[in-house]
């Protein structure tokens, strides 16, 4: 009986100007590169009216390279990470048409006849692309990878989307050694992990979305089945964090929107909780790295994303509010000009960077190779085994406690205690919307409400305290220094008068808070 083959790929996209100086690269770290082969290829791909073949996550296509036509069913189509790994049934057929008298895996045949029933088939979309292959061998063990070079167009109706995209599908070896390959081809060049697989591709573009200037991502929910192993949990959190800090990161590199720096650091400080979260599941060894560059990258978004928050929530909301006769022009001035050239500059060359490519593609490494393993931790693998519901009510637990710990001082907190413990809040935080779904709905949503509460208070004290930091960061000279230290003055006046409102709510809130029934125990 034949058995049809699963592949592992990784898909990414470049700019299209990167991939083709890619194209020209002699020899590779670490790698063999076999010689390079270049194909057009035309592909069309089938569905049913009601797209029945998408919903299940197959895709059904045939495609012309040369002379030659070969049908490809491929089921489990998702792309996580920009990793896809779906079974792959590929036969030669005559022509264009669909031919399912071919496939020799009664399995797949199977599938497609239970997802197309009766149902029509007939061609919706189709791609026409350059195709340029490589074979990179690994010189320490002789792992095997093809590069594909992807460069040309989507085909719907009478319009055309220009696709490009570097695929590297797993001949033989430890699906490691892909990541490994990556890192020495990319360097420093930024990449995207692709979000979905050509055939998604098409039928987007095929309904209108194009792809356009990327947009702020916002992290999706995550939902839990009860039952869920804590290993398969927290591989799951890792992808929704690993999504949030790769596409944010692109959207700071090809635009000035303010929320992209926000959502990065979002994403790197879901990810740094979820570490500490899981942390007794753990190898700390292999996880210490991820941690540390993903504290590097938060502090260096965090300075630019903190001039975003002094300019355009703490002094432009007050020149309403001055008197006529204070000017904010030079202090905005000064402002901006430090957003626009110094802090932007900085972060985005790192962003750029090496290091970076390499630490996005090490988390994705560690989220799908199960980096996380310990072999001298002869426990873990009961732990990682456990559902997830008995591991989140101790992490949140344990979260909680620190929280409370700050918050029986809460008269005594210093301004930089107050920081602490409104970080040890996110956290607690993050951790409610990772295992929130475990638990019924009208328990979490009082409890989360009010630490989001407690949590904007606690921001915007932290705003205000970043607010008296305005001399040594708007330092105007000449004959504009009076009135941008008249600014100055009552910005921080108007804002620490504010603070002691908001202080009194934070305790109010606090109370509310620790009132609140905790859902988890």
């Amino acid at each position: 009986m034949s058995k049809s083959a699963r592949e592992i790929e990784l898909k990414l996209e470049l700019d299209k100007s990167a991939q083709d100086a890619m194209k020209r690269v002699g020899a590779i770290r670490g790698f063999s590169a076999g010689r390079a082969v270049t194909k057009t290829l035309q592909s069309i791909y089938f569905d049913t009216p009601d797209q029945a073949l998408r919903k299940a996550k197959i895709s059904l296509r045939v495609r012309k390279s040369g002379r030659n036509w070969v049908q490809t069913v491929k089921i489990g189509t998702g792309v996580v990470g920009g990793l896809s790994s779906p079974v792959e049934a590929e036969h030669p057929v005559s022509g264009r048409a669909l031919d399912f008298s071919v496939i020799e895996d009664p399995n797949v045949t199977k599938t497609l006849a239970e997802v197309i029933g009766d149902a029509p088939l007939s061609e919706c979309f189709e791609t026409v692309m350059k195709r340029t292959t490589r074979i990179l061998t690994r010189d320490s063990d002789g792992a095997e990878i093809e590069l594909a070079f992807d460069t040309g167009n989507i085909l719907a109706g009478e319009g055309a989307q220009p696709l490009v995209e570097l695929e590297m599908e797993l001949k033989s070896g430890p699906s490691q050694a892909i990541y490994d390959a990556a890192k020495a081809l990319l360097n420093d060049v930024p990449f995207r992990f692709s979000p979905y697989s050509k055939a998604e591709r098409g039928y987007r573009f095929a309904e209108g979305q194009s792809a356009g200037t990327p947009k702020p991502y916002f992290a999706e929910a995550i939902r839990f089945t009860p039952g869920t192993s804590v290993e398969l949990a927290f591989r799951d959190v890792l992808r929704s964090c690993l999504k949030q800090v790769s596409e944010n990161r692109m959207v700071v590199l090809g635009s000035n929107d303010p929320e992209g720096p926000h959502q990065l650091r979002v994403g790197l400080r879901r990810l740094r909780s979820a570490i500490r979260l899981f942390k007794p599941i753990l190898n700390p060894a292999t996880v210490a790295q991820i941690d540390q560059m993903a504290k590097t990258i938060a502090s260096e978004v965090g300075s630019m994303r903190d001039l975003d928050v002094l300019i355009d929530e703490i002094v432009e909301p007050l020149i309403k509010k001055a008197p006529a006769s204070l000017s904010f022009d030079a202090l905005l001035e000064t402002l901006n000009a430090s957003r626009g050239e110094d802090t932007r500059s900085a972060v985005l060359e790192h962003l750029r960077s090496a290091e970076v490519n390499a630490f996005l593609l090490d988390l994705a490494a560690y989220t799908e190779t199960r980096g996380w393993l310990d072999p001298e931790n002869f426990d873990q693998t009961t732990h990682l085994a456990k559902p997830i519901e008995i591991h989140s009510s101790k992490a949140l637990a344990r979260q909680w406690k620190k929280v409370l710990g700050y918050g029986k001082r809460l008269e005594e907190l210093t301004i930089p205690e107050r920081h602490d413990m409104r970080k040890a809040m996110k956290k607690m935080r993050y951790g409610i919307e990772f295992y929130g779904s475990l638990y019924p709905a009208d328990t979490v949503k009082p409890f989360l409400k009010r630490m989001k509460k407690l949590q904007d208070i606690f921001g915007y004290l932290n705003d205000v305290a970043m607010a008296e930091t305005l001399p040594d960061k708007a330092k105007v000279s000449g004959k504009n220094a009076l009135a941008a230290t008249q600014a100055i003055g009552f910005v921080i006046g108007w804002h620490e008068s504010q603070c002691q409102t908001m202080w009194q709510h934070a305790k109010g809130y606090w109370e509310a808070t620790c009132e609140t029934p905790r859902f988890w125990v």
